[in-house]
C-alpha cells in the first residue's frame, strides 16, 4: 500500500564495472556500475515489468572535471540523455528481445504515469498531447563525439554502433528537431508533478 516506484538508467543496463577499467571516468557515476551478472539480473527484472521506466539520468560536466589523478574526486555522472533511445533499441530490442511497445513504455508512458501526466502524456491516442518522436529504427552507426548536442561534448558511449535514430521531434504537434536541427518554437511550458496539462 505505499506508493513507491523504481527506475534505472541505460548505463547500468551497458555498461558494467569492467567498462569504468576500460573507458575510465567517464563511466563513473553513482551508484558505481556493477558486474555483467548484475546487469543481466536488471535486464530480468525490466522484462518482468518490475522495472517500469529507464531515464538517461543526464549528468554533464565539463570535460576537466572528468580527468584528474585522483578518481575519488572526479565528477560523478554520466552524459546520456541523447543515446537513450537507441542504447535501448541496440541493447533491449535487438539482442534482448523486449518490444518496441516496451521501449515506448519505459521512456514515455511508465513516467508520465509515475508523475500524474496521463493521460495527456505519454501515449499516442485522441486527446493526448501531440508528443512524438519518430525513429528510424533501421539505421544503425557508430556514435561520435560530432554527433552529440551536448555543452560538454563526451560520452561513454561514443565509439558504440548503436541502432536507431530519432528523426524528427514533435511536441504539441510542433516540430521542435528535424533531421539534425533543433527547431526551437517556444511552445513547451513547465509541466510540473500531478499537473494533468
Amino acid at each position: 500500500g505505499i506508493d513507491v516506484s523504481c527506475e534505472t538508467c541505460p548505463h547500468y543496463l551497458i555498461l558494467t564495472d569492467a567498462d569504468v577499467e576500460r573507458i575510465g571516468a567517464l563511466a563513473k557515476c553513482a551508484p558505481p556500475l556493477r558486474t555483467a551478472e548484475h546487469v543481466d539480473a536488471l535486464w530480468q527484472h525490466v522484462h518482468n515489468g518490475n522495472v517500469p521506466m529507464i531515464s538517461s539520468d543526464h549528468s554533464p560536466a565539463p570535460a576537466d572535471m572528468k580527468i584528474g589523478e585522483n578518481f575519488f574526486a572526479i565528477w560523478g555522472g554520466i552524459s546520456g540523455c541523447q543515446s537513450t533511445l537507441s542504447l535501448l533499441l541496440t541493447e533491449g530490442y535487438t539482442r534482448r528481445g523486449i518490444s518496441l511497445s516496451q521501449v515506448a513504455a519505459l521512456t514515455a508512458g511508465g513516467t508520465a504515469r509515475r508523475f500524474g501526466l496521463w493521460p495527456a502524456k505519454g501515449q499516442i491516442a485522441i486527446g493526448a498531447d501531440a508528443d512524438l518522436a519518430l525513429v528510424d529504427i533501421g539505421y544503425e552507426a557508430e556514435l561520435r563525439t560530432e554527433d552529440l548536442f551536448y555543452r560538454h561534448k563526451h560520452s561513454p558511449y561514443v565509439g558504440m554502433r548503436l541502432r536507431g535514430r530519432v528523426v524528427r521531434t514533435f511536441v504539441r504537434g510542433a516540430t521542435v528537431f528535424r533531421d539534425g536541427q533543433v527547431h526551437t518554437t517556444g511552445s513547451g511550458h513547465f509541466v510540473g508533478v500531478g499537473n494533468k496539462s
